[in-house]
């Protein structure tokens, strides 16, 4: 089991999206979980997300997987990066970095994204605009991190994909060893190459932007019929100017374009199911013959676990716990079942001791079994 060994209480409040920093030894002994090799062979896999970089005399190209076997044996010895995104949706190892980053919230967190890199490989210097924990493993990396970005630096390299940026003048620049961390906020450029054959796990969080909430919600509402009703004005005058607007008639309008957003239980339920679906496909296979609360309650009652898809979201709101949201699903949640969702959204295993064994509760896992989202030992 992976542990910080710093304040995760202290680190929100001095560097939390307001300046990076490197955390030296954040991770003590730190044990990779994964081989390189490991992690080339998930790039092999189609449903698995997966890039290649390289920067060979100067020319930058980035390509995506899967990949074939002859790829690797095809490489030369320096000057590339192979990336698989959400390695925690397909490796156990992978997963287990989450845990010591619970204290963050689940909606917020997006994946782990690990990285393979030879002498000098790397994919450039850019900026993201998210949160990440970098996490050093074998072999050393040199990192450089600027001063975020306010219009200053300009985006070169676009033809490869990479939207890297011109050079930056940093206002961090160290060499991480295994177990160093460092975090950088959204917004600040920074570049990291390897000076070793290397491995980097980072743990990135990403809130929604405004256009991905009023998109989406425009969805949400077409999908749930609401809405739909035209503007009316029986006592409507004659006017002087053919393509007048009124100020009345877009004052009722834009009423009527922001009433949705007035329910808040619509909205509560809309943001339940968006923020509890991942951005990276998942590993859910559903049952193929369905299970019954009577073979669930045997199952639990003779040792034999429940484990959640790794990845999967379960998401509640802190004054409603009525509901449930999983994969953008929600789901009915009674009184008995409460101290059960909390064991769903926070434990990866399920045993006896965290279901009440109540009918409502089995019917409930019945179906989230049966449709995948947990799966038998």
């Amino acid at each position: 089991m992976y542990q910080l060994c710093f304040s995760l209480d202290q680190f929100l409040e001095t560097y939390w999206q307001k300046k990076p920093t490197i955390i030296k030894q954040g991770f003590q002994q730190f044990v990779d979980p994964l081989s390189p090799d490991e992690l080339a062979g998930l790039t092999l896999e189609e449903e698995v997300d997966s890039r290649f970089v390289s920067n060979i005399d100067g020319q930058w190209i980035a390509e995506h997987g899967p990949f074939s076997e002859e790829k690797f044996a095809e490489l030369p010895e320096t000057n590339w990066s192979f990336i698989v995104q959400a390695a925690n949706h397909w490796h156990q190892g992978a997963a287990q970095l989450v845990e010591p980053f619970k204290g963050m919230p689940n909606w917020l967190f997006d994946d782990v994204m690990i990285s393979f890199s030879t002498k000098d490989g790397g994919v450039g210097p850019h900026i993201d605009q998210y949160d990440v924990f970098i996490i050093q493993g074998m072999g050393r990396r040199h990192w450089s991190v600027g001063d975020k970005d306010i219009g200053q630096y300009t985006e070169t390299n676009l033809s490869s994909g990479l939207r890297q940026i011109e050079s930056f003048d940093p206002i961090i620049e160290d060499v991480l060893e295994p177990g160093d961390i460092l975090y950088i906020p959204p917004g600040f450029p920074h570049c990291g190459y390897a000076l070793e054959p290397s491995l980097s796990y980072s743990m990135g969080y990403r809130s929604p932007t405004e256009q991905e909430l009023v998109s989406n919600f425009a969805d949400y509402v077409l999908a749930h019929d609401v809405g739909n009703e035209h503007w009316q004005q029986p006592n409507l005058s004659k006017q002087v100017r053919y393509g007048e607007i009124s100020a009345s008639a877009l004052d009722e309008l834009t009423e009527m374009l922001t009433s949705a957003s007035d329910n808040p239980d619509m909205v509560g339920d809309f943001m339940g199911c968006m923020l509890s679906q991942s951005r990276h496909q998942l590993n859910i296979v559903p049952t193929e013959q369905p299970w019954s609360p009577q073979e669930l309650a045997e199952h639990l009652q003779t040792g034999n676990d429940l484990t959640k898809v790794s990845g999967l979201r379960v998401l509640f709101h802190q004054n409603d716990r009525s509901k449930v949201f999983i994969n953008g699903e929600v789901f009915a949640v009674s009184p008995s079942m409460v101290a059960c969702v909390d064991s769903m959204s926070d434990k990866e295993v399920l045993t006896i001791e965290d279901t009440s064994m109540e009918a409502d509760v089995l019917e409930l896992l019945c179906t989230l079994l049966n449709k995948g989202y947990w799966f038998a030992d």
